[in-house]
């Protein structure tokens, strides 16, 4: 088992209700990385025996933070149609919520298709070079980042006046691509205020989408290999902020988008 299974790994508790447990390899400042807490609820669903298709939507609102140790996932179908199916999920530690999620999984099916955006302009990720410790964060050690632009502040470098990162990233070491793991990949940049505001502002995602382009025909195709990543902010206001990212496959492919609200502090 790799160390992105292990860290999403769940055993049957009944009635539907699965158990995972914290891993240390996960950990972020505050509880587990938010990406591991996704990937889980995705993972849940997935599991489910009467599970309808492929993720299309998930949408995880982080309620308070998850502390170190077992926690139940009840995934519950609240709607199942001909080509689609509704889905809620609840992660909580001795009967406290602390994450919820409503997912739509669906049949896919061959249709006209075109993708409007084109990825950004980036170098191999082979001829961009590793930045180790650039946030002192353990799960990050699990991934192999390469930032194209925008990488995170480090002291005097001043605020910014774009939010916007590029990066290649892949597993470290690398794991093959599946629809859970392309969820954790989608929460992978750092709060773009850190980039504005040139340094560590307290932070936290509140809630957290990501919608599915990919098939698993092409997860297949990606493999273990490099993934492209650009992220940037619209607007920071009130102690909030917006984020929005597109994951991209090595041979161009748009395979999922994803947006978050941040809160912020300063």
């Amino acid at each position: 088992m790799n160390v992105f299974d292990n860290g999403i790994a769940l055993e049957s508790a009944g009635d539907r209700r699965l158990r995972g447990r914290t891993v240390p390899e996960w950990a972020n400042m505050v509880g587990p990385f938010g990406g591991i807490t996704a990937a889980t609820m995705v993972r849940a669903i997935e599991l489910q025996p009467d599970v309808l298709g492929l993720p299309v939507a998930v949408t995880v609102n982080y309620l308070a933070p998850i502390v170190d140790g077992a926690f139940d996932v009840d995934a519950r179908v609240v709607r199942t149609n001909r080509s689609n199916q509704h889905w809620t999920v609840e992660l909580a530690q001795d009967g406290d919520v602390k994450a919820t999620a409503t997912a739509v999984f669906g049949v896919r099916r061959d249709s006209w298709s075109d993708t409007e955006p084109a990825p950004p302009p980036a170098p191999a990720p082979e001829d961009v070079p590793l930045r180790p410790g650039f946030l002192d964060v353990t799960w990050l050690q699990n991934y192999d980042v390469r930032f194209v632009d925008g990488a995170a502040p480090v002291p005097g470098d001043g605020e910014s006046e774009s939010s916007t990162t590029t990066l290649w990233v892949r597993g470290n070491p690398p794991w093959p691509l599946d629809f859970a793991s392309l969820t954790a990949v989608c929460d992978i940049f750092y709060p773009r205020v850190f980039l504005r505001r040139g340094g560590f502002v307290p932070a936290g995602t509140i809630s957290f989408t990501v919608y599915f382009h990919a098939d698993e025909a092409q997860l297949a195709e990606q493999g273990d290999d490099y993934l492209l990543g650009t992220a940037r902010a619209q607007r920071f206001s009130a102690g909030h902020f917006d984020q929005s990212a597109q994951i991209w496959g090595r041979a161009g492919t748009l395979l999922a988008t994803t947006h978050q609200m941040v809160y912020f502090k300063g």
